[in-house]
């Protein structure tokens, strides 16, 4: 029986079977300001001819699925002839969802699971639970890395411990008796979840929730360019890229702050961003430095955004809420509060294994403060480091493949058969989320 992985994310959808590579499609659908009356689903997007003014329509609203109509449509472009194509009577599958998610929710994504689609089996879990199997593979392949300059160290054995003990079974505790723990942070669409593990169970007292996520961040920019030089508002998918492009994590914010307000060359912040027409200019770019022009305005009519603080103030967001009055802590005092919440003994095993997932986590940057925040944080004797997949969005995904490979997944599944038996009580038994 094939087994398709599916991390459902708010954002994008990363799916595939568990034999193949991971997809990474757009989990929603669009609407352009061209073709209102026509919609568009998932990697349809790359059919609009001119992606401006885009409107997205998602199936998630602050972390929740709660738009089930856009969810089906996109999934039935997914299992469908054009995707994947799904034989759903020799096929079970992975699916995630977002922790401590609402009964409605888990008992709706059951019925459509096995009653609509009719799927052999099924398994809903937390992204962050895979990404406990997909360390055993990032250990495979970055094992050599065992330390850099800053970061002595950055190791990865116990990450390969904190794997072993995850949502599979306990043969791999007998494998290794040492404490097997690890915190995880997840910055995703939504929010930033933080969530400690030991032995592959996760540990509910000290998971802590940051209401700031991707989707935030490139709103609060779209409100600053519009209010300092254009009007982008509707401009969500280019705003979302100049995001990814040109911000970066400060690890020094009052330096930087500084340095954005010199004039001319000495201003080494300053990014001309060249925004996209969709005729010329397919995706807006970053000028390179020395093609700027720091005295006057550009000859070649391109349509030119040029940012300073705005680079390093967005993702400060993620290190400092209450800059935009959301009265929180930021990742690194919520890092630590959580990891404080644990018991003693076990406090340093998990300074030792801080692991980052989510799409946020790919500021430049953004590892290295995570490290410098928490370090200054920590007791002075405890050993911090801090880990980073090489592609942190598909590395819960990553988990789910290994998952499916485990000899113990026939155990953890819910069948069509048992639900149909037992209903959403089985589900709520087996699955912990």
């Amino acid at each position: 029986m094939a087994t398709l992985v599916l991390d459902n994310g708010a954002y994008s959808a990363k799916i595939g079977y568990s034999h193949e590579k991971v997809s990474v499609i757009p989990n929603c659908q669009f609407r352009s300001k061209t073709s209102r009356l026509k919609t568009f689903t998932a990697n349809q997007l790359d059919e609009i001819k001119d992606p401006s003014g885009l409107f997205y329509i998602l199936p998630f609203q602050k972390g929740y699925l709660v738009n089930w109509d856009v969810q089906r449509k996109v999934w039935d472009h997914l299992f469908g002839k054009e995707m994947f194509k799904v034989d759903f009577a020799d096929t079970s599958v992975v699916i995630t969802e977002p922790y401590f998610n609402f009964t409605s929710i888990q008992e709706s994504m059951n019925e459509i699971l096995f009653e609509e689609y009719q799927f052999q089996a099924a398994l809903r879990i937390n992204a962050l639970n895979l990404m406990q199997h997909s360390a055993c593979s990032t250990v495979l392949m970055i094992q050599k890395q065992v330390s850099d300059e800053k970061h002595p160290g950055w190791m990865f054995n116990d990450v390969l411990s904190a794997s072993a003990g995850s949502l599979s079974a306990h043969r791999y505790f007998h494998e290794n008796s040492q404490e097997l723990c690890c915190i995880v942070v997840d910055s995703g669409f939504s929010f930033t979840h933080i969530v400690p593990y030991c032995r592959g169970k996760k540990m509910k007292d000290g998971i802590c929730r940051i209401n700031v996520g991707g989707k935030l961040l490139t709103n609060h920019l779209k409100e600053i360019i519009s209010y300092r030089q254009l009007h982008v508002m509707d401009e969500t998918h280019v705003i979302n890229q100049v995001k990814e492009d040109v911000c970066y994590v400060s690890q020094d914010f009052y330096n930087d702050m500084h340095t954005a307000q010199l004039k001319g060359e000495d201003n080494t912040v300053m990014r001309d961003y060249v925004l996209p027409d969709f005729s010329s200019i397919k995706k807006g770019f970053c000028k390179p430095r020395e093609e700027m022009n720091f005295t006057g305005k550009y000859k070649s009519g391109e349509q030119i955004l040029r940012l300073a603080n705005e680079r390093f103030a967005v993702p400060e967001m993620l290190f400092h809420p209450s800059d935009i009055g959301i009265q929180e802590m930021g990742i690194p005092e919520a890092l630590v509060n959580s990891i404080n919440n644990m018991p003693e003994e076990m406090q340093p095993h998990f300074y030792k294994n801080i692991v980052l997932t989510g799409g946020n986590t790919l500021f430049p940057g953004f590892r290295d403060r995570v490290y410098k925040e928490v370090r200054s944080l920590a007791p002075t004797d405890f050993q911090v480091s801090v880990v980073q997949p090489p592609n942190p969005i598909s590395y819960p995904w990553e988990g789910g493949k290994l998952l499916a490979e485990n000899p113990d997944f026939d155990e953890m599944v819910v069948t069509r058969e048992d639900y149909e038996e037992n209903g959403h009580f089985i589900c709520e038994e087996k699955f912990d989320i």
